[in-house]
């Protein structure tokens, strides 16, 4: 299978939690709770995901050695993201108040795998959120919105293509 290089340096890609259907639901409405200014860019649904790892760009043949490595789910989480906050830069995320150990040691796998694989792990500590949307300087959280129950059972490899518009296209699952 030819993966489709999207330029001479590869593929764009990232390791993420990919939510279904129902979790994709919880996250828009969590995110149309908030009051947006105008300028604010708010993530389209269908590109909602919680991030475990950015790649860049990886080529071909090692994009295709890690699809095969990728190591299962072996024990399947609950994330509860309930806390909203409004980051420098006017990023908007949803975020855990607290770290599932079940996540914090699928982060941990990866990192061990992709450093074995020769792939680039980011060295800024892990701080698991979901972005709503960016450019949202003065958007105003909502208070006391339900949280959003993610039951986590795998996890995704996604090629991210330069749009516009832009696109993440999950091209492996575990």
């Amino acid at each position: 299978m030819r993966l489709g290089l999207a330029n001479n340096r590869g593929m764009r890609l990232f390791l993420a939690l990919w939510p279904d259907d129902a979790v994709r639901a919880q996250l828009a409405a969590a995110q149309r709770r908030w009051a947006w200014p105008a300028r604010a860019a708010c993530v389209p649904p269908g590109r909602l995901h919680l991030t475990l790892h950015f790649l860049g760009d990886v080529g071909e043949g090692a994009a295709r050695a890690l699809m095969a490595s990728l190591p299962p789910l072996a024990d399947p989480f609950t994330l509860r993201l309930e806390r909203v906050a409004l980051w420098p830069q006017g990023v908007a995320v949803l975020e855990p108040a607290v770290l599932p150990a079940g996540l914090a040691a699928l982060h941990a796998e990866l990192a061990a795998l992709l450093r074995a694989q020769g792939l680039r792990v980011e060295s800024r500590p892990f701080r698991p959120h979901v972005t709503l949307a960016r450019s949202a300087q003065g958007a105003l959280p909502p208070a006391g919105s339900p949280p959003v129950q993610w039951r986590v059972g795998a996890y995704a490899l996604v090629h991210s293509i330069a749009g516009p518009p832009l696109r993440y296209v999950p091209i492996a699952r575990s």
